[in-house]
């Protein structure tokens, strides 16, 4: 990303009172809410070499990820082939008793949009998408505790800059709307975003990620509870976790959910996209 734009962002949540972390390198949930959009804080290019042999137990400073451009999808089909592979950890990669939840996954060509009222809306592919695709989960209520609704997305862009522009745009979101409508009668507010770099706030697996969070609230259920986003970019592809709490269940253990299920799409995003050893 470049500094003019990774500025843009930072300026603007510092404004909002969000410390982000890596701002002085650079600048939904479903309508349900969003399927992937996100903040980027780059610190280095994705390929960049990693760095010779590092001391044992210290943490790199590069990401290790080379990616072929042979094996790059170049049309819908590829992209919807790879976002399906990247997505077929399913449920299980959430923990046990996640369920699919019916539809399981999106509609073809769904892209929510966050409208000027702050609602998200059902929009238009944009043109340097070549496919997205959702996956909804639920963790069922039971033993006293509500139920858990999840979701995974996977957005295979045309190129590593568009995935990069897209990254950019949800620390903005958040700012021009801290509160949500993700549907009827569903909402979350006091929303805040965290950009990362590789190397920072713990992200060792994504060239930027970022991370959202809020409290969730939804009509017939009592409380307030967590609401957790993270989104992932690695060369031309997000990855997005998202997760709608309930009542007997905290914030930590969704985040370990989300956390598990994300690093397991990177890891299959890696293979997708790098050279064979």
């Amino acid at each position: 990303m470049s500094c003019v734009r990774l500025s843009r962002a930072c300026c603007a949540v510092l404004t909002g009172g969000l410390l982000l972390a890596g701002c002085s390198d650079d600048g939904g949930g479903e309508p349900a809410g969003r399927t992937s959009t996100g903040a980027s804080t780059s610190a280095k290019p994705s390929g960049s070499p990693a760095p010779e042999s590092p001391e044992p137990g210290a943490k790199p400073t590069a990401l290790d990820f080379r990616p072929d451009p042979a094996r790059a999808p170049k049309t819908a089909a590829d992209a919807a082939r790879m976002a399906r592979t990247i997505l077929s950890g399913g449920p299980g990669a959430w923990g046990p008793g996640y369920t699919e939840r019916s539809p399981y996954l999106s509609a073809e060509g769904y892209w929510p949009v966050l409208s000027d009222d702050c609602r998200w809306e059902t929009g238009d592919l944009p043109p340097d998408v070549l496919h997205s695709v959702t996956a909804y989960m639920e963790l069922p209520a039971a033993g006293g505790k509500g139920a858990v609704r999840v979701s995974a997305t996977v957005t295979v862009h045309r190129t590593e800059d568009a995935a990069d522009w897209e990254m950019a745009e949800t620390l903005e979101e958040a700012l021009r709307c801290p509160d949500q409508t993700l549907r009827d009668g569903e909402r979350v507010t006091g929303l805040m975003s965290l950009g990362n770099p590789f190397g920072v706030g713990g992200n060792y697996t994504a060239s930027d990620a970022v991370n959202e969070r809020g409290k969730y609230l939804k009509d017939g259920v009592p409380g307030e509870h967590h609401y957790g986003w993270s989104q992932s970019r690695l060369g031309q592809v997000t990855v997005a976790v998202s997760a709608k709490g309930a009542p007997g269940h905290d914030e930590q253990e969704l985040s370990t959910a989300m956390a598990q299920a994300a690093v397991a799409m990177l890891n299959r995003a890696e293979t997708e996209l790098e050279a064979p050893q």
